[in-house]
């Protein structure tokens, strides 16, 4: 295969293949923040279109930025438009995480997008990354490259959660802890049995359909935990979080 900056479903035959799996957010719209991230020697990148400070124009120079490091980008978009899906994975996208969605049917449709007609409903194009600017056509034959996360991060999620794990093109389901712990009453309160039983559930309802699952952890040591407990997309922090702590901590170090 010539050589390009794309995953070419690297990361979803890893995960289904049941690999464990680490990687950041990068909300600080800076490619050369992404490429600290990707020279860390992360998995993967999750560039954040939702909660991020940038837009779309984004993954244009991330995508290729962490690729030279051999790590692939994910993107969550800002909304499940088709549009917005569509975009980010011309743009060389491994995979796209969907915020918010609360049923299986809401889902479904959206998973849609991540696919060419007649499977789905993406625009077809070939002058773009994805295809290599028309020199790889044949890439529009291999949709299921296309990692397709799915957050959980409401109660409503969480009583589709088994049914959501069913779908064709759902490949990992990411638990969001802040929006899912508010939304079951205990904002915040990760020790939580009704939040502790929620992830449990996310996790077995992964298990038994044969998906990844994930979620957003703040340190390495959370991260480890998690990986013991069969958990194998696992977000370790963002860029910003990270530098954040790792400043503050110096700083009181300096300063005591």
């Amino acid at each position: 295969m010539n050589r390009s900056p794309l995953d070419h479903g690297g990361l979803r035959r890893r995960l289904l293949a049941g690999n464990a799996t680490l990687g950041t957010f990068v909300g600080t719209a800076s490619p050369v923040a992404a490429e600290v991230c990707a020279a860390a020697g992360t998995d993967w990148l999750l560039l954040d279109l939702e909660h991020g400070a940038g837009g779309e124009e984004q993954v244009r120079t991330t995508v290729p930025t962490a690729a030279a490091y051999g790590v692939p980008t994910v993107v969550r978009v800002e909304s499940v438009a088709r549009i917005r899906i569509g975009r980010a994975l011309d743009l060389g996208a491994a995979g796209i995480m969907l915020p918010r969605l609360d049923t299986a049917d809401e889902v479904r449709d959206a998973i849609r997008h991540l696919r060419y007609p007649p499977a789905g409903d993406r625009g077809v194009a070939t002058y773009n990354r994805a295809c290599r600017f028309g020199l790889d056509s044949a890439a529009l034959d291999r949709e299921g490259e296309i990692l397709g996360v799915v957050q959980i991060e409401s109660a409503s999620a969480l009583v589709e959660v088994e049914a959501i794990a069913a779908l064709d093109g759902v490949d990992v389901l990411f638990v969001g802890p802040r929006d899912l712990s508010h939304d079951l009453g205990v904002p915040g309160e990760f020790t939580a049995p009704v939040y502790r039983e929620a992830l449990e559930r996310v996790r077995k309802a992964a298990a038994d359909h044969g998906k990844a699952c994930g979620l957003l952890v703040p340190d390495g040591a959370a991260a480890a935990a998690k990986r013991a407990e069969g958990w194998t997309f696992i977000a370790i922090g963002s860029d910003s979080t990270l530098l954040a702590a790792a400043l503050s901590a110096a700083l009181g170090e300096a300063r005591a």
